[in-house]
């Protein structure tokens, strides 16, 4: 039988590491497991931290014999881990504000309970955006199922940062907001496939929005509003990331990274209820027309 399990605190949690992983979960204890599994696996980056926020219906998924065993295998190999419970739910945004709260680290890795990271994964991550200097980088989740399906149409949305990323205004109807064409299915496989890279290597190139595994410098995440626009949006949405990713784009820049190491789980989302795209709303209030 597994012993009870040490939840940690939240005072403790707060120091001033390289990195924390944010982990938003709910009624997902299987993938939960799998999540944390490939955190445990990484290596070259010591000491990175770990939330997990639970907002299942019932036990929380940290609470499983696989998701509480990773959580002890990760404070074994050093990783400090916060678990919490945040009920009420108010909606995705807030759920995200309240993790980013939770952590004082200079970089903060918000990655989805269902992607699991394969071995490398995070010190990539961490090399881009420390030689990039941008607001963020991603790796875009491959779908494995998608292997085969192979589409050329969606690859010419692919462009390369020649330099270090620049700030940009992104809105719908550009040519800009069609480059997230290429994180669906396997579209990211095939495209680092055919530029054939040395091991080792990576390139960074032009996104709108990246979802499931997108690590922030923390301060200019903080710096253009993080999550604080949960307040303005109804509780059943979608979209938070893109909103907050868009502002931090027109501030500071940010870029996908190849290869990814982020592989999307597949399973049915807990997410239902999706009345009100995010970032929708918060483009409208920044887009509204201010009075002379």
């Amino acid at each position: 039988m597994n012993r009870p399990l040490d939840l940690g605190t939240a005072a403790s949690f707060r120091t001033d590491r390289l990195v924390d992983v944010l982990i938003p979960t709910r009624n997902r204890p299987a993938e939960l497991a799998v999540t944390l599994a490939g955190l445990a696996a990484q290596n070259g980056v010591p000491a990175f931290g770990v939330v997990v926020s639970d907002q299942s219906d019932g036990e929380p998924a940290y609470a499983h014999p696989a998701a509480a065993t990773m959580v002890r295998a990760l404070r074994h190999g050093g990783h400090p881990v916060l678990l919490t419970r945040r009920l009420p739910r108010r909606g995705l945004a807030e759920h995200r504000a309240y993790l980013l709260a939770a952590s004082t680290a200079r970089y903060v890795l918000s990655l989805d309970d269902d992607v699991w990271l394969e071995p490398g994964a995070l010190h990539r991550l961490v090399t881009a955006i420390e030689e990039l200097g941008c607001g963020f980088v991603g790796n875009g989740v491959h779908g494995l199922s998608y292997t085969d399906d192979v589409r050329p149409d969606a690859h010419g949305h692919y462009e390369e940062w020649a330099g270090p990323p620049t700030p940009e205004r992104i809105r719908p109807g550009t040519a800009q907001w069609d480059r997230a064409r290429i994180h669906s299915a396997a579209n990211l496989l095939h495209i680092t496939a055919k530029l054939a890279l040395p091991p080792g290597a990576w390139r960074a190139y032009k996104v709108s929005w990246i979802g499931g595994c997108v690590l922030y410098d923390r301060a200019k995440l903080v710096a253009s509003g993080g999550f604080d626009f949960w307040r303005r949006v109804q509780e059943k949405h979608q979209g938070e990331d893109v909103a907050a990713q868009l502002a931090v784009l027109a501030r500071y820049g940010g870029a996908g990274v190849l290869p990814s190491g982020a592989y999307h789980l597949e399973s049915p989302t807990t997410v239902t209820e999706r009345d009100v795209e995010a970032w929708e709303v918060v483009l409208a209030d920044e887009d509204a027309p201010q009075p002379a």
